[in-house]
């Protein structure tokens, strides 16, 4: 399953990063967002706009087509 699988409210577990951009998954990983790492979608904006991800206890978006490769589990 993909991030963008994932309903608003819902906790999910990162489990594959590698597929995203190296510039993105650079910043993923300073944000400390890698594989086990557990993310809850806040927000998901209409029209194909970005996520709103918590995860630590910070807030960061991400565009749709980024969350599409970023693998999760329940």
């Amino acid at each position: 399953m993909v991030l963008t699988d994932v309903k608003k409210g819902q906790k999910v577990q990162i489990v594959d990063i590698t597929n995203v951009n190296a510039l993105i998954r650079r910043r993923l990983i300073d944000l400390d967002v890698v594989e086990g790492t557990m993310v809850k979608i806040k927000r998901v904006l209409p029209f194909g706009g970005p996520f709103t991800l918590e995860a630590g206890g910070q807030l960061f978006g991400i565009r749709r087509r980024e969350a599409k490769m970023i693998e999760v589990s329940y």
